[in-house]
C-alpha cells in the first residue's frame, strides 16, 4: 500500500466553512470547537454571512492546519454538532 501525498503543506492556514441555523449558541459553539483543534485560533478573523432571510448563518473559520488527521477530526466534530447543517 502506498502513502498518499497531501495536497496541503502543513502547517497551513486553512479556511473551513460551516453553515447552520441562526441561533445565539451557534457561533460560540463553533468557535469553541475551533479552539480545541487549533490553540492559535484567532476568532477576530472569523467571517460571518447571514442567509438572505436571516434563518441561517455561514461561518468561515481560518484554522492553522497541522495534519490531515487534525482536519479530518475537526470536520467530523463539526459535522456531528447538532447546530451544524453543512461543513465544507
Amino acid at each position: 500500500m502506498t502513502e498518499e501525498k497531501s495536497l496541503i503543506e502543513y502547517p497551513s492556514l486553512f479556511p473551513i466553512k460551516v453553515m447552520g441555523k441562526s441561533n445565539p449558541e451557534y457561533l460560540p459553539a463553533i468557535i469553541h470547537i475551533a479552539k480545541q483543534f487549533d490553540p492559535t485560533f484567532d476568532e477576530s478573523k472569523v467571517e460571518q454571512r447571514p442567509s438572505k432571510d436571516g434563518n441561517y448563518l455561514g461561518i468561515t473559520l481560518p484554522i492553522t492546519a497541522t495534519s490531515r488527521e487534525q482536519l479530518d477530526e475537526l470536520y467530523r466534530t463539526l459535522s456531528t454538532h447538532p447546530l451544524v447543517s453543512v461543513v465544507l
